[in-house]
């Protein structure tokens, strides 16, 4: 059994809290999947057989020393839910939405992607900690820029107390979209290269959370592209049929 292949992330220093935040991004290696899964799928919604994404699953929470995690059934929107109840890693996601937050110390937020954008967000503080499951419908929902505002609402802070990290997701010369006028509009232009017919979805996301509010300096980006590494990473430009890996953040418990 091969374990699953993880990339660790923590945020830079400001409140020493920060350090209780835990962040990993998955990698498509390890696991018990098979092809056109193969191997480390973590999503029961694309064909997988369930008793190998469940092991999948278990197995992840396992080595990262969770009992269970939140998610959501992903529907491309801009619903916010704010502290769901935590299941177990085996259990399918019912919930609807693409957002999600909780200061509860020890409930890891998960979101699930194949060339979506991985949003994870913590405040300076640790008290509490979102993630944004953004593709590119997302982007033209200002997901990140409504998220942000909802949830310093909730948890009564400031945008600028807010760190956010990008995960491996379509990097900006795999981002085509032939259809830009109809799917973006006017308003988007400046993120479109108009000969290659791509968008900079990476610095479009920038964009939108520094409108927000979060400093330039508090948001970073692993700057990896699902499109580019398919063997490190599910694509679903690369293959219509895969799997989707997970990205999850984490108050530690010990904290």
């Amino acid at each position: 059994m091969v374990p699953l292949g993880t990339i660790p992330f923590r945020f830079p220093g400001l409140d020493p809290a920060l350090a209780d935040i835990r962040c990993v991004f998955t990698t498509r290696r390890g696991g018990v999947s098979l092809p056109p899964f193969d191997a480390a799928n973590l999503s029961f919604d694309v064909g997988d057989d369930p008793g190998r994404v469940a092991e999948n699953r278990r197995q992840l929470a396992a080595s990262l020393g969770l009992s269970g995690w939140c998610e959501c059934r992903q529907v491309h929107g801009e619903a916010l839910r704010i502290e769901p109840a935590a299941t177990p890693p085996e259990a399918a996601a019912t919930l609807e939405g693409d957002a999600l937050a909780t200061a509860e110390p020890g409930k890891a937020l998960c979101v699930k992607t194949a060339d979506c954008q991985p949003v994870l967000l913590a405040h300076e503080t640790g008290r509490f900690v979102a993630a944004l499951h953004v593709g590119w419908r997302g982007n033209v929902l200002n997901l990140p820029g409504s998220a942000v505002a909802r949830l310093c609402a909730h948890y009564g802070c400031q945008p600028s107390e807010l760190s956010a990290v990008r995960g491996p997701s379509l990097g900006p010369e795999h981002a085509q979209f032939t259809n830009f006028e109809a799917e973006f509009g006017a308003g988007f232009r400046e993120f479109f290269d108009a000969a290659a017919q791509t968008v900079d979805l990476w610095r479009l996301t920038r964009h939108q959370l520094e409108g927000a509010g979060l400093a330039p300096e508090r948001i970073f980006g692993l700057d990896q592209c699902t499109r580019s590494s398919p063997r490190e990473f599910f694509s679903y430009r690369a293959a219509r049929v895969t799997g989707r890996q997970v990205s999850l953040i984490w108050i530690n418990a010990g904290a």
